[in-house]
């Protein structure tokens, strides 16, 4: 009897160990993220998909207010505390971070060649050898419209630019809806639905952008100065007192249905979609005649990069990889209708107006926003002076060449374009 209980015991004992051993081998690997809107996409899909495919690695969400991330991270960073995946703002915040040596270099990570350099370059040094992010989504620019007010006014979607002003002087002399609703009272609504929604077509997307951080352009060259002039053309199809219009005045002009068209960025598509009466469509910022290669702004949004002083590199490697995958992009971009995958692998989207928006990388070329990488690092910061100078044209305070004129000249006072 006594060695049966001994037996017992032991078997008991090792039982016991093997089921410590067990969770023990279990590693969590923490996320940070501003985004805390998406918790519940965390919870219930991503994190869910990654653990079934990868037992023993388990995935905490963990997001923080927008507003504090920035600080709260770095705070995190620098006394050690930080979680193994650092989600990752465009372009200087994230390349600050990994200059401070917070991020690995992922480069090499597998997964990394789904991604174009236009992508990556969100995420990549200047000199584009080193890629410390994956990419998650990006986010387009283009116009979303009222069906019922074209079908009932007998407008077809406009692919030109005399097109456009054809389809808003329809509208305009009708009198039932404001053309465009856009107001400049926010100043960055001037910019980013205007400026850089337009801008790509007569800049030549990555072509000009390349060229001005090089110096082989300036904003004062007709190519950057004619989206400037489009603008300026804008202002009879506006509302009244667009000047004080704020950007959610202008949210609520189209969604009531007040207004035929909407200067979009493609974040707009689930609060449109549940507020809006209507039906809706969406069209890209028209090229100056037909024929003519078309550009949009997919402008990359959010990425995933690693801690260098994570406890578990080789996990969290295992996860970013995942990231990188087809499997990923699908879940997250249909779990996020306008925040579209960055992988170029394509994916079917759910939600037709979003299916809308991605088709336009088909058929035109991919930029991203011309002021956002090295051109707003000084002072004044180029970004937010394109905010003030597009608000300004559309005002008609300035005129476009002015306008121009007064972005190079505070570009010139401290940017030295590399040689």
């Amino acid at each position: 009897m006594k060695n049966k209980a001994l037996k017992s015991l032991l078997l008991a004992s090792c039982l016991i160990s093997s089921a410590g051993l067990a969770h023990a081998a279990d590693v969590t690997l923490n996320v940070e993220s501003w985004r805390n809107d998406d918790l519940a996409i965390w919870q219930t899909k991503i994190i869910p998909a990654f653990e079934a495919k990868n037992p023993g690695i388990k995935i905490t969400f963990s997001p923080t207010a927008p507003t504090e991330y920035n600080a709260s991270l770095n705070a995190k960073l620098d006394a050690g505390s930080a979680g193994d995946i650092i989600t990752c703002r465009p372009f200087d915040a994230s390349l600050d971070l990994f200059n401070k040596k917070h991020l690995v270099d992922l480069t090499a990570l597998p997964g990394m060649e789904n991604f174009s350099p236009v992508a990556k370059a969100a995420w990549s040094t200047d000199d584009s050898k080193s890629t410390f992010c994956v990419p998650m989504a990006s986010v387009i620019h283009g116009f979303i419209y009222n069906k019922d007010a074209f079908d009932k006014l007998g407008i077809k979607i406009p692919t030109t630019t005399d097109e456009f002003y054809a389809a808003l002087d329809k509208i305009k002399a009708d009198g039932t809806y404001i053309p465009l609703a856009m107001g400049t009272k926010d100043l960055w609504e001037a910019a980013t639905m205007g400026y850089q929604n337009i801008g790509p077509n007569y800049w030549k997307g990555e072509e000009g952008r390349d060229a001005l951080m090089a110096g082989k352009q300036k904003l004062t060259d007709a190519d950057w100065v004619e989206p400037y002039k489009q603008l300026a053309k804008w202002k009879p199809y506006l509302g009244d007192g667009f000047e004080a219009q704020t950007y959610s005045d202008s949210q609520n002009l189209f969604t009531l249905g007040r207004a035929a068209i909407y200067p979009a960025g493609s974040w707009e598509i689930a609060l449109f979609t549940s507020q809006a009466q209507f039906k809706m469509g969406a069209f890209p910022p028209p090229v100056q005649k037909a024929g003519d290669t078309c550009y949009i702004s997919d402008h990359p949004d959010i990425g995933v990069g690693l801690n260098t002083k994570s406890a578990h590199p080789e996990e969290a490697k295992k996860f970013l990889s995942w990231v990188a995958s087809s499997e990923f992009a699908d879940i997250y971009a249909n779990s996020l209708p306008g925040f579209f995958s960055l992988n170029s692998t394509p994916v079917k989207m759910s939600d037709p107006l979003a299916q809308e928006f991605v088709s336009w990388r088909g058929k035109c070329k991919s930029t991203v926003r011309s002021t956002y990488q090295i051109l707003s690092r000084g002072t004044p910061n180029l970004e937010n002076e394109t905010w003030v100078e597009s608000a300004n044209v559309i005002n008609g305070t300035d005129t476009p060449d002015a306008a121009a004129k007064k972005l190079q000249t505070g570009l010139d006072s401290w940017f030295k374009p590399a040689k």
